[in-house]
């Protein structure tokens, strides 16, 4: 069983970790939101749930981050914790971030619904993309574990929620992001 901290769950702790230790809390987030449905698909349960926070889940779902740790909190009999709700403001949409700007895209909906992990070719894909390029990846949800790794590989990123519920999330790599070549 996976060591949390003392208070067992919050904003930050991995979602893998939360259903080793609590079994039935996968139909708790089930009755959350529709969302969490996902988490029954085992690729799905061993990849992403192995990597995604609480604080992403609740950004993939669309459910307050305040509301979710309350009920997963309440559903492991641990005590309430004062949690900020809401997730982090993207702030405005970057002009970058449009249709027209974009230079290879990939829609990953199908391959999700049926179980598959599409992080590797997105990845491939993004290492392809030269200075000032753009990558569209349209999702059902918003992919927060995917975008916070993206950023830490010096990519920008903004994800943008369609009329039709569907998520497209774009990705630049500035020339001042590129790697240093010898």
């Amino acid at each position: 069983m996976p060591e949390l901290p003392a208070v067992g769950i919050t904003p930050d702790s991995r979602l893998a970790d939360v259903l080793e230790r609590w079994p039935g809390m996968e139909e708790v987030l089930v009755e959350v939101s529709p969302h969490f449905r996902a988490l029954r698909n085992p690729v799905l349960r061993r990849t992403v749930a192995k990597v995604a926070t609480i604080r992403q889940a609740a950004t993939v779902s669309g459910v307050p981050l305040g509301a979710l740790i309350a009920r997963l909190r309440a559903s492991a009999g641990l005590e309430p914790l004062a949690v900020e709700d809401g997730p982090p403001s993207q702030g405005e949409r970057p002009a970058w971030a449009n249709k027209g700007a974009v230079t290879r895209s990939l829609d990953v909906r199908a391959a999700v619904e049926a179980g598959e992990h599409p992080v590797a070719r997105v990845m491939g894909d993004l290492s392809l993309l030269a200075g000032g390029q753009v990558y569209e990846l349209v999702t059902a949800f918003v992919p927060a574990p995917l975008v916070d790794m993206t950023r830490q590989r010096g990519f920008r990123a903004f994800s943008a929620v369609e009329p039709d519920g569907t998520v497209t999330t774009y990705f630049r790599r500035t020339e001042s992001d590129l790697p240093a070549t010898s």
